[in-house]
């Protein structure tokens, strides 16, 4: 079977990497003249963890990254605990999440893929996936035709020409940054510490190990934003900004010595939805171009892999003809659940809202520190809250505690 796959973001580079593994033919397509990650930090949650080893990506992915006990997060201006989530009460790392540059994560999985043989062809921008026969070829936007391909894969990302996918705005994006982590800090290096005041403005301080090119460990600085001030953020005085959220939030002054221009910040914005059928014939969609969320609950990288150990696996044990249906089986509930519960858990910290701020703070937050939900909510950010790939065993902590029948 000869696959092609467009984009060589994370899900690509891991498809690509597991069906090598498993004897396939794999051609891989990307826009950039030499593969490279786009984006700040990402998290990494316990089930990303298990297909980054499958990929044979995980220990130097590890090696770069930040293990993490905790995610706290308070409101500014009666210091309310408002997010509190522990990955594990024993401290075991092999049940934390990982967080990241998305540089590291995309150089540990190009490393992986091309020990696997997997060459990426640059400079390939896909416009199309045109059938040919009982095959699809791919036609690049400089007017290169490759192929014929047995299966196409589009790992393309949120800017897909070949997904159908038509994703709502969402009103709040975000401006991010890396910094090196300051010796003055006081915050912990296990934990992604977060502020909130009301549901306008949410800070965020996400330490991140080491970055490819930096020297010592950096973190990852992000500021919620409403989608229409993104467009004028270049604009902006980076001074006027600076203090506006050091007086949000005093403890992330040592964090702002390093930005200088609004240019070290960059804008980000989000779309929510999904494909209902994430493939047509001999043509599979994973990552942001079958489904799209906001970041809040730090589940799209993790997304991106178990669609890539989905359809690897699915490819394997049984025809083509079948295998995009049942890997879209294998995915359907755990994207539908985890897409949900973004949609109804962001307007809560990102949003023009009065109410969900206060609804938040005062009765959701003192009911998530009540047994039995900080054991749910762990389950949740670890991704875990369901079995990750419906019929299948997962070696992660819920497959372990016998949870994922």
């Amino acid at each position: 079977m000869r696959v092609a796959i467009a984009g060589a973001g994370i899900g690509g580079l891991a498809v690509a990497a597991l069906l090598a593994k498993a004897g396939l033919e794999v051609a891989l397509y990307d826009q950039f003249d030499a593969p490279r990650a786009v984006g700040s930090g990402l998290v990494i949650q316990p089930v990303g963890l298990a297909v980054l080893d499958l990929c044979d990506a995980g220990a130097e992915a590890r090696a770069m990254g930040q293990h993490i006990a905790r995610m706290l997060g308070r409101e500014v201006t009666r210091g309310r605990r408002v997010l509190d989530v522990s990955y594990d009460r024993e401290g075991r790392k092999e049940l934390q999440g990982l967080t990241i540059h998305r540089a590291a994560l995309h150089g540990a999985l190009l490393a992986a893929a091309g020990r696997l043989g997997v060459a990426v062809v640059p400079s390939s921008l896909v416009a199309a996936a045109p059938m040919a026969g009982a095959k699809r070829k791919l036609q690049m936007a400089d007017g290169r035709v490759e192929g014929p391909f047995d299966l196409v894969i589009d790992a393309s990302g949120a800017g897909s020409a070949l997904s159908p996918l038509r994703a709502r705005p969402l009103p709040y994006g975000a401006i991010w940054g890396t910094v090196p982590w300051p010796d003055a800090t006081t915050l912990p290096a296990d934990q992604l510490s977060q502020r909130y005041f009301k549901a306008r403005h949410m800070i965020g301080v996400m330490p991140l190990g080491q970055v490819p090119g930096r020297i010592g460990p950096q973190a990852a600085l992000f500021w919620s934003m409403r989608r229409d001030e993104l467009a004028q953020w270049p604009s902006r005085d980076a001074t006027e900004w600076k203090q506006q959220a050091a007086t949000l939030w005093p403890e992330m002054h040592p964090f702002l010595a390093e930005i200088v221009t609004t240019a070290q910040m960059t804008p980000a914005s989000y779309t929510h939805g999904n494909l209902r059928r994430p493939y047509a014939d001999r043509l599979a969609f994973i990552g942001d171009a079958a489904h799209r969320a906001s970041p809040q609950l730090g589940q799209g990288a993790n997304m991106a892999l178990l669609d890539a150990l989905a359809l690897s696996l699915a490819l394997q044990r049984g025809p083509l003809e079948q295998a995009l249906a049942t890997c879209a089986r294998m995915r359907r509930w755990h994207v539908r659940i985890y897409q949900g519960m973004s949609a109804a858990f962001t307007p809560q910290y990102q949003s023009d809202s009065r109410v969900l701020p206060a609804l938040r703070d005062w009765a959701l937050a003192p009911l998530s520190l009540t047994w039995p939900l900080p054991r749910i909510l762990s389950r949740l950010v670890a991704g875990e809250l369901i079995p990750p790939l419906a019929g299948e065993a997962f070696p992660t902590r819920a497959f372990h505690l016998g949870l994922n029948t």
